[in-house]
C-alpha cells in the first residue's frame, strides 16, 4: 500500500472538485479549493476522521468496499479508479455498478448542441437531457429508461432498436452482474416477450447512425435521426436526434425548440444524479 501517494491521489481529487458536480450545493465562497474531506467523507458514507487519515498517510488499507465508495464520492473515470485501487494495494475488480451520474462536460455538451439529445447508462437509464429531448420525447423524469419503454412502455421502436437495447443490456449484465438495479431491470422486461425471444437470440448489435419514425402526441409521426457518441471512461452514450434539414420533421422540430426556449428556464439541462 503507498500511502502517501495514496493520499496525495485522494486530496488532488478531492480538491478538483466543484460542489456542483456531485450535487452539492455551492453555499458561500470557500477558503480552500474543491470539495471539504466531510463533504467527500459524507457521499463515501465513512466517517471524516477516517478519511482524514487516508488522505494524512495515516490510515488502514481501505477495503474494497471503502474504495468503491471512494470511487463513487470523487467521480473517478474507470482509469483513475484502477489507479486508486493499485495504490491502495488491492486489485481492482468490477465496478459495481453502470455509472449513473453524468460529467458536467457531458452536461455541457447538451446544452451547446442544436439538436435533441439525451444521455443513457449502459442500463439503458436516461441520466441527462436537454429541453428539446425532453418535448419531443416526453415524461422522461417520470419514465427515464429507453429499454423499458421499448418493451414495455408506449413507445415502440423498431425491431433493429430492440436488438440494439438487448445486446447493450447483455454487455452490462457481463460487466456488472452484482448490480442489483440491473437485474430488476431484466427481471422486469422478461415480462415481455418480445425481450425474451430477442434475448434468446443474442444479438451483437453496436449502435451508430440509425434513422425512425416518431410518434409526437401534437405533431404526429417525425422522421428523425439517431446519432450516438460514445462516452468510454462512464460507458455511456450520448445521443443526438436530428432530422433532414428543410423537411417537415426539421420544421417540427424547429417549432418544439421554439416553444421550449420561449418558456421559463431555456436551456436547462436535466439530470438524474446518482451514485
Amino acid at each position: 500500500m503507498a500511502r502517501v501517494e495514496l493520499g496525495r491521489f485522494l486530496r488532488d481529487r478531492r480538491e478538483a472538485l466543484l460542489p456542483g458536480d456531485v450535487g452539492l450545493p455551492v453555499g458561500a465562497r470557500r477558503r480552500t479549493p474543491g470539495l471539504r474531506r466531510e463533504e467527500v467523507a459524507g457521499l463515501a458514507s465513512m466517517s471524516v476522521e477516517y478519511y482524514a487519515r487516508l488522505e494524512q498517510a495515516r490510515g488502514p488499507q481501505p477495503s474494497r468496499r471503502i474504495l468503491d465508495a471512494l470511487t463513487a464520492a470523487l467521480r473517478l473515470d474507470p482509469a483513475e479508479r484502477r489507479h486508486l485501487f493499485r495504490l491502495a494495494g488491492a486489485a481492482p475488480v468490477a465496478p459495481p455498478g453502470p455509472v449513473r451520474h453524468v460529467r458536467p462536460y457531458v452536461a455541457g455538451l447538451l446544452h451547446r448542441v442544436d439538436a435533441a439529445a439525451v444521455v443513457t447508462s449502459a442500463a439503458y437509464d436516461i441520466v441527462a437531457w436537454n429541453p428539446l429531448a425532453e418535448a419531443l420525447l416526453s415524461n422522461l423524469g417520470t419514465e427515464p429508461n429507453l429499454a423499458r419503454r421499448h418493451f414495455l412502455g408506449r413507445t415502440p421502436g423498431t425491431e433493429e432498436f430492440g436488438h440494439i437495447v438487448v445486446a447493450r443490456l447483455r454487455a452490462a449484465a457481463d460487466r456488472y452482474p452484482h448490480d442489483e438495479r440491473l437485474a430488476a431491470l431484466l427481471t422486469e422486461l422478461r415480462g415481455s416477450a418480445e425481450f425474451r425471444h430477442v434475448w434468446g437470440l443474442n444479438p451483437v448489435r453496436a449502435a451508430g447512425h440509425r434513422s425512425k419514425t416518431l410518434t409526437h402526441p401534437r405533431l404526429g409521426p417525425l422522421r428523425v435521426d439517431c446519432d450516438v457518441l460514445e462516452v468510454p471512461d462512464d460507458d455511456q452514450q450520448v445521443v443526438f436526434i436530428t432530422a433532414d434539414p428543410g423537411s417537415a420533421s426539421a420544421r417540427a422540430l424547429d417549432e418544439l425548440a421554439g416553444r421550449r426556449l420561449s418558456s421559463p428556464g431555456p436551456g436547462a439541462i436535466r439530470s438524474r444524479c446518482e451514485n
